[in-house]
Order: structure tokens, then C-alpha cells, then sequence
């Protein structure tokens, strides 16, 4: 019983440690990707589609990404679906392709993104705190149902205590190494 439960702890911190990883691909480094315009939305003949599902969309170098529609008629749909998703470029469309410049990243700039980064980390922090209080509630209702005892029921919820601390180390891990990754030049 207790074994399911650690087991059920341990799944869900890593769906939120993998949630944390999936936030910071959103967040630009030193070197673009296409992750920056994952979550644009354009309209498709009057559905809302994702920009990867309309068209071609590649990191040439650290700076530009270009997209390349599939049909020729997706150029200013595009083109105003990153103006709307105001993500700091202005869309350059030559007719065929439209091209996003980045500019260098100044130091305020890195800056602000780190303390994004810290706040997808805390949020990800509290989300560890509630599955370990939902990890020890079923281990004090086992306690209270007289199925463990008050001993096992100590060692279950220090148990669930030492998988939060070192999943609240994995998350400390990934923002460091994130950090990293923004400051770098």
C-alpha cells in the first residue's frame, strides 16, 4: 500500500519537473529556437491552428528563424498572428517565406527571463508541495483506517519527505542549468 503511494508521488513530481522543462523551451536563450513560436496560434481558414501545422518553420542561425508557408495564401495570416502574439519581432515577409530577426539579447533582457524562469520554478515547487500533502493525506487516512500503523504511518510520510527533497533538487538542477543557458553570450 505505502509502495503505491510513494510510487504515485514519484510519477506525479516527475510530470511536474517534465511540465517545468516544457515552460523553459518556451523562454528564449541566447540562441533562438523554434520552440519561441510554438504557441502561436494562426488563423487557418477560420480555425485557430498551430504555426508548425501551416508551415516550414526552422532556426537558419542564433538569430533568425524563417517560416515557409505551405500555401502561398498563409503569408498574411502568419505574418499577423506573430504581430499579435507580440514575442519582440516584427515579421519580415519577402513574398515566399517570412523571416523573424532576433536581435542580441541585452543584459536587462536575459535578466527579466531568468526571473521568469525562477517563477515557472517556484510555481513547479508549489506543485511538489501539493502532491507531497496528497501523498501524506493517503497515508494518514491508511493510518486512520487502522490499516498501517502509527510507526509505518511516520516513516511513509518521512519517505515522502526525502522523494519531494530530491525532486525539489531536480527542479533547482534544471533552473540552474536554464540560467545558464540565458546568461550565456
Amino acid at each position: 500500500m505505502l509502495n503505491e503511494i510513494y510510487d504515485s508521488t514519484k510519477e506525479h513530481m516527475e510530470k511536474s519537473v517534465n511540465s517545468l522543462k516544457r515552460d523553459f523551451s518556451t523562454l528564449r536563450t541566447g540562441k533562438v529556437t523554434t520552440h519561441i513560436v510554438e504557441h502561436i496560434k494562426v488563423d487557418y481558414y477560420g480555425t485557430p491552428t498551430a504555426l508548425n501545422q501551416v508551415g516550414n518553420v526552422i532556426a537558419i542561425d542564433a538569430t533568425t528563424i524563417s517560416i515557409t508557408p505551405w500555401e502561398k495564401t498563409m503569408l498574411s495570416p502568419i505574418e499577423k498572428a506573430i504581430q499579435k502574439a507580440d514575442i519582440g519581432v516584427n515579421p519580415n515577409n519577402d513574398g515566399d517565406f517570412i523571416k523573424l530577426f532576433f536581435p542580441a539579447m541585452t543584459s536587462e533582457q536575459r535578466q527579466g527571463i531568468v526571473k521568469q524562469a525562477k517563477g515557472m520554478s517556484e510555481k513547479a515547487k508549489i506543485a511538489l508541495r501539493n502532491i507531497r500533502k496528497d501523498g501524506n493525506d493517503d497515508i494518514k487516512e491508511l493510518e486512520k483506517e487502522k490499516e498501517i500503523s502509527e510507526d509505518e504511518s511516520r516513516r511513509g510520510q518521512d519517505e515522502i519527505q526525502k522523494i519531494t527533497d530530491s525532486y525539489v533538487a531536480k527542479i533547482a538542477s534544471v533552473l540552474a542549468s536554464k540560467e545558464a543557458d540565458i546568461l550565456k553570450i
